[in-house]
């Protein structure tokens, strides 16, 4: 009889480096394991997934809010097609910044997967800056991954003044029951034994907490030579975010870009761009910027998650300024 598939579930506010941590891991897998994620994203396009698809693993995503939502049906649906095609040997799973995490622990430790997962201590990665943010403190679903988390995780420890990582362990002593480690770390690297154990199944208290959307059917997207230029949106918790899914051959100039990017309206702005420098990964988090090269894709994605009222066609506008070669005039 197969072993239970050793799961572990990842959590973190917007921006805590949630699949930064995730590329970790799987740069350091053992070469005769079969891994897999199952990412979940706010947004409708799946930029985490372009930035996982060449990390070795297999890769699952569930796109346009939390995972757990409709009694978990995207989950189940997600997570079934991932194990029945890859067969791991370890599973990661990486809910949204925007999620609660309560459903989808009650779905992985349920009856139909209680002989084939075995959940290890849930993880929560933390930015100790964001602790400043009194908004952040009093957002329920940042309190209740805290809750469900056995290991919290301090992350982008270098980036953090001494007094900012002493506010985090005087923090995270005050929480209540005491988590199993509380750890620091940087550039999201995560030891491989931190994975290993059980969960302690802690009680998330916000059940009501979460705003769960109706089911939707998921339609496949129009082909990107009929249109190029594909623009979608989602909102909830508070936040909308606004994607792009453009046409590969479609060069974005990348100094416009940039400079869109660190807009101050936005929480959030990542994507998976063909650039005049080449094919490039973007992540702005907290107003700081990461450039990295990036494999060529099969589209650009672009993501923004804001927490204020924006129009998306006049955002749409903006990203088009960026533009200096159409692969066909857009629609």
């Amino acid at each position: 009889m197969k072993q239970p598939i050793p799961t572990s579930l990842i959590l973190g506010f917007l921006g805590a480096g949630k699949t930064t941590a995730i590329l970790d891991l799987l740069s350091h897998k053992p070469e005769n394991e079969v891994w897999a994620v199952l990412v979940n994203e706010f947004g409708e396009v799946g930029i985490d997934g372009a930035l996982l698809e060449h990390s070795g693993a297999f890769v699952r995503e569930v796109p346009g809010g939390c995972m757990c939502c409709v009694a978990g049906l995207p989950m189940q649906i997600g997570l079934n097609q991932l194990i029945h095609k890859a067969r791991p040997d370890r599973l990661l799973i990486e809910p949204t910044g925007l999620g609660h995490p309560s459903q989808i622990l009650e779905v992985l430790t349920g009856e139909h997967y209680r002989d084939t997962l075995r959940l290890g201590p849930v993880l929560c990665l933390v930015d100790p800056r964001r602790l400043e943010d009194q908004r952040v403190l009093d957002n329920v679903q940042f309190q209740d991954q805290v809750a469900a988390a056995d290991i919290l995780v301090a992350n982008k420890t270098d980036l953090c003044s001494s007094e900012q990582l002493a506010r985090f362990d005087q923090w995270a002593a005050t929480l209540e029951p005491a988590k199993q480690m509380v750890l620091h770390t940087s550039h999201g690297r995560l030891q491989r034994p931190w994975l290993d154990g059980e969960t302690d199944h802690r009680d998330v208290g916000h059940a009501q907490a979460h705003e769960h959307h109706a089911a939707r059917a998921q339609v496949a997207a129009p082909s990107l030579d009929s249109q190029p230029w594909q623009r979608v949106c989602n909102q909830g918790q508070g936040h909308l975010s606004i994607g792009w899914r453009v046409h590969p051959e479609t060069l974005f100039d990348e100094a416009t870009l940039l400079a869109l990017s660190m807009d101050a309206r936005f929480r959030r702005f990542k994507g998976v761009v063909h650039t005049t420098g080449g094919w490039r990964s973007i992540n702005v988090a907290d107003g700081a910027l990461s450039v990295l090269s990036a494999q060529p894709a099969e589209s650009s994605r672009l993501e923004l998650i804001s927490d204020q009222m924006l129009i998306p066609a006049a955002v749409d506008q903006q990203l088009r300024l960026a533009v200096i070669s159409w692969q066909q005039s857009p629609k």
